[in-house]
Order: C-alpha cells, then sequence, then structure tokens
C-alpha cells in the first residue's frame, strides 16, 4: 500500500494535505453541520496538498541528493503512520469541540456528528479535485513535450506553463465562475419578482406601493414588498406607546422602478416630498443588502420609539445575494449609497434649519458599506448625519477599517475605542455603549458587531495573517481553543459565513433586540427612558 501511495503521490503532499485538513476540524466562529466539515476538509486538504507539492518539487530542483529507498520507504511508513494517528485525533476531539462552542453560544449540545462520513466526504472530494489537477498536469506536459519539439527547451517550458495558467485562469474565471455568476443571477432575478408569504400591498398612501404611490407595487421587488407591506400598524404603535399613533412612512425604490441609481434617487426624493417626510421628527436612510433586504428590527425599532412619527427611504441596487454583491457590485452598492444620501441631504437642507428631521443612517451587513460609501472618513459622516447605527459591518468597510485601525492602545479590535468614544462607539451587549466613562455628544455613531460574527471579520488577510481578534483577550463567545492556521482559518472563518444565522442572537450575524440600544443611544426621542427600552426590547425579540 505505501508503494502504491509513494508512486503517485508525493511526501509533502500528503504531509501538508493531512495537516491542512486536521486543522480544518479545530474550532472556528461559529458551530458548523458535519457535511460543511466534510467539504472543508477536502478544500483545506487540497490546498496543502499544492503547497507541500510546490514545496516538494521546489526542494528536489534545489536539492539534488536523492535519500536511500530503504530510508525512503522508512520516511514514508512513519509519515503515514503518524498521518493516520493524527486524523483520527482530530476527529475524536472535533465532536467535543463543536460541542464547546455550541455549549459556549447557548445552544443544544446534542449535535449530529459522523466522524467516518466527514473522512469519507473529504476523501471523496479530495480525490476529485487531485484527479482534476493531475489531468491539467498531464496536459501540460503533453503541451511543453510537443513545443519542445520545435522550440528551445526552455522557451517550450515557458510557453507551455503560460498557456496551461492561461487556460485554467479563464475556463475558471469565464466559464465556471462566470456561468455560476450568470446562474445566480437569473435565479436571484426571478425571486425577486416574488412576494414573501403573509406580505400584502399596503393600504396606507405613506407606503411606497401603496395607494397614490409614484411606484409600482410590482416595481418594488421581493425585498422592498416586504420592507413596505410590513410597516408596524398604528394600533400596535398605539398599544406599545398608550398613545394615538400616526401611519410610519417607508419609501422604497427597486430596481424596476426606473433606471439608473440617481434617477432612483430623485424618485425616492420625490416619494419622500408626496408622503410628508420631510415634516416628521426622524428620517432615516436605510441601507440594504444585496437583494434589497432591510432588516425589519431597524425598521421596527424606530417606528415604536417615534410612534410611527418616522420616515424612512432605500433603494435596492441589486438582485444578486450579498456574497455576490460583495463580490461583483459593491462599487455599484456604495455609489447606490452616495446618491441616495446626497439627494435626500440636499433636499433636507433646503428647510429651514428649526424646520428639519433629524437625519439618521442605518443598514446591516453589506448595507453598511453602501451608506459608508456616501462620506469620506468620519468627521465628513458626523458633519453631514444626525446619527448612525451601522450593524454588522464588513471587514472591507472604509471608515470600519480607519476607526478599528487606528483604535486606541489597550483597546482590543473586537470592541475598540477610538478618540475617547466622543463620537463613534462599538458594541456587542448594551453596557458596552457606556463605554468608555466620559462625555458622548450627538451625533452619535454606534456600531453593533458581535465578536463571533464572520462577517465582520473575514478578510484576505486571513490567509497569511495572523488577526488581531485571536491575539491577547479573545471577545465573548470566542472559543479559547480557536488557532490561526495559514490558508485554513481563511476557509473556515469563510464557511463560517454560510451558519452566521443559525445561533443565538449576539452571537455570529444575529444583532436582534441590541439594534433596540443602538437606536436609542443614536436618536432616542423626548421623554425616552430605560424602561422603554427594556419594554420594546422584550416586544422587538418576541418575550
Amino acid at each position: 500500500m505505501d508503494r502504491v501511495v509513494r508512486r503517485r503521490l508525493g511526501f509533502g503532499g500528503v504531509l501538508l494535505a493531512t495537516l491542512f485538513a486536521c486543522a480544518s476540524l479545530t474550532p472556528s466562529l461559529l458551530p458548523r453541520p458535519w457535511l460543511y466539515q466534510g467539504v472543508m476538509g477536502a478544500v483545506t486538504g487540497i490546498l496543502g496538498y499544492a503547497v507541500g507539492a510546490t514545496l516538494g518539487a521546489l526542494g528536489r530542483a534545489v536539492i539534488s541528493y536523492r535519500l536511500p529507498e530503504r530510508t525512503r520507504r522508512i520516511a514514508w511508513q512513519v509519515m503515514l503512520g503518524g498521518c493516520a494517528a493524527l486524523v483520527v485525533l482530530a476527529l475524536w476531539y472535533s465532536y467535543d469541540w463543536q460541542r464547546d462552542l455550541r455549549a459556549l453560544m447557548g445552544m443544544d449540545t446534542r449535535i449530529t456528528w459522523f466522524p467516518p462520513v466527514i473522512l469519507a466526504v473529504a476523501v471523496v472530494l479530495f480525490a476529485v479535485a487531485l484527479l482534476i489537477s493531475r489531468l491539467v498536469r498531464l496536459g501540460g506536459r503533453k503541451l511543453i513535450a510537443w513545443l519542445d519539439r520545435y522550440v528551445p527547451v526552455y522557451v517550450g517550458h515557458a510557453a507551455g506553463v503560460l498557456i496551461v495558467g492561461l487556460m485554467v485562469t479563464v475556463f475558471a474565471n469565464d466559464v465556471l465562475f462566470s456561468g455560476f455568476v450568470a446562474r445566480v443571477s437569473d435565479v436571484s432575478s426571478v425571486a425577486n419578482q416574488g412576494t414573501h408569504p403573509g406580505v400584502g400591498r399596503p393600504t396606507s398612501a405613506y407606503l411606497s406601493g401603496g395607494p397614490g404611490s409614484l411606484v409600482s407595487w410590482e416595481s418594488l421587488g421581493k425585498e422592498g414588498r416586504s420592507f413596505t407591506g410590513t410597516a408596524v400598524r398604528p394600533s400596535r404603535l398605539a398599544a406599545f406607546s398608550g398613545r394615538p399613533a400616526a401611519d410610519p412612512i417607508r419609501v422604497y425604490i427597486g430596481l424596476d422602478s426606473t433606471s439608473s441609481p440617481r434617477a432612483q434617487a430623485a424618485l425616492a426624493v420625490r416619494e419622500l416630498e408626496r408622503t410628508g417626510a420631510f415634516t416628521r421628527p426622524v428620517l432615516a436612510v436605510l441601507g440594504t443588502t444585496g437583494t434589497g433586504w432591510v432588516d425589519p428590527h431597524i425598521a421596527d425599532t424606530l417606528e415604536y420609539m417615534y410612534n410611527g412619527r418616522s420616515a424612512m427611504v432605500a433603494l435596492q441596487y441589486s438582485y444578486l445575494p450579498s456574497w455576490a454583491s460583495f463580490l461583483l457590485d459593491r462599487d455599484k452598492a456604495a455609489y447606490a449609497g452616495r446618491v441616495l444620501f446626497e439627494a435626500v441631504r440636499e433636499r433636507w437642507a433646503r428647510l429651514p434649519p428649526g424646520s428639519r428631521p433629524r437625519l439618521l443612517l442605518s443598514g446591516e451587513s453589506l448595507g453598511t458599506y453602501e451608506l459608508e460609501g456616501a462620506f469620506r472618513d468620519l468627521p465628513d459622516l458626523a458633519s453631514k448625519a444626525d446619527g448612525a447605527l451601522f450593524v454588522g459591518p464588513p471587514n472591507a468597510n472604509p471608515i470600519w477599517g480607519r476607526l478599528t485601525g487606528d483604535r486606541e492602545s489597550g483597546s482590543p479590535v473586537w470592541r475598540p475605542v477610538y478618540g475617547s468614544g466622543q463620537t463613534a462607539r462599538f458594541a456587542q451587549h448594551p453596557d458596552d455603549l457606556g463605554r468608555p466613562p466620559g462625555p458622548w455628544a450627538h451625533p452619535r455613531v454606534v456600531y453593533l458587531q458581535n465578536a463571533s460574527d464572520p462577517v465582520v471579520w473575514w478578510s484576505p488577510r486571513l490567509i497569511y495573517h495572523k488577526p488581531d481578534w485571536l491575539d491577547g483577550p479573545r471577545g465573548p463567545g470566542i472559543n479559547p481553543k480557536m488557532n490561526w492556521f495559514p490558508l485554513v482559518t481563511f476557509w473556515q472563518v469563510l464557511g463560517d459565513m454560510t451558519t452566521a444565522l443559525d445561533v443565538p442572537a449576539g452571537h455570529g450575524h444575529r444583532y436582534g433586540a441590541n439594534i433596540v440600544d443602538g437606536w436609542s443611544a443614536v436618536a432616542a426621542p423626548q421623554g425616552w427612558d430605560a424602561e422603554d427600552t427594556h419594554r420594546l426590547r422584550k416586544l422587538i425579540s418576541g418575550f
């Protein structure tokens, strides 16, 4: 058996493939299902094999000495035995690692975890990937041999490598990835025509798609219809406040409503004027995720706080889900946020200073990236808006990145302190908003970010750089047994995004009722107190 392995596989490739796959079994930010773990083992294993095979080839090119056959056979036997033992140990401990992680987040620790099946899935997928790579290598060798017949050897080798590399790149990008994205786009476009169950056309003239609206119900898209069709009813607002409530204003412009982001923004302003939004005490510009989704907790909380005397506006810039929009439409998202905010603010600035509503910003995930795109930096944001609540910001956010990078010495990256907290503060729990002690003037900017949110922490730098959030004290909910491994942690955290919503609020990408505390800190209406916040938290969290 070892002779077959030695002839077909490389020593360094097998060793690093095993080490990488075993490293993928260690805990990351969030619990993962057994099937995801099998796929993760295959992905990291093939990466490890590629690294090991490359290092081995370089070593053979530099060192011409060849070990005796007996020595090589013993080395292989020792390595294979050690790898087998390591795989068994890693699979054995992986069950407890996943249970510990679930316990840390208050989840049920009774899980389905099949180590033999995990291993089988990983091995099969690894074998398929290795077979494909071997076929590509074989084709490359045939091409190089053919070229060497007509050109000098070094020219043939260089040209062959370049041609194969170009063909693989073109196939991967223009065939596989582009085809996949086109399919996702087609599916998303069709999904955009649907409507969530229980969502109906609004009967209020204060909601886009309702009576007298400048945009049709059909043009709002699936998430736009959900946004305007689920506004909190005045009767529910009155039941919470104990006073007569106003009809909330929600304005939404879908991709099908007009021709371009700038035209969408202009139409949004006209719709705000139609509904009387500029006469309300508060006007919020909301960022959307890729499909146009707005977190209902963000919208509902503001309506409850202001007893319906609020106005909100958002627009859709993509059909694609957030991960695809982040990869392909990131600039489009930032542009949409900029033109919308500028259009709304220009109309708002024409009002007499004493008659202007509080101009607020809020979004979740890619929606925060969209809105940050409207500003140069934090001072620019604070000079143009009356407050902002950003929930689960991606690691690529420019303003968030500067605040985090320039944080005060001694403050952890998962709860940074910037500028003594005088404008912007970061929180996972409500108590975090009171730190650091000291003045917190308006306008205020709040970033809600869970220490275990992969959306916040995933970055290409994880490939080669140990992140600050794994250095020093760990944030709440971070497994103390989590470690950083080159290449592996990048894929672990990327995989965590697929389960980021499958955990309790306060972990992963779930923020729940903490949004109430965020809005209370940023834009509490006059007379609002801690008891009101407590009551609204219970209502928003469903208790």
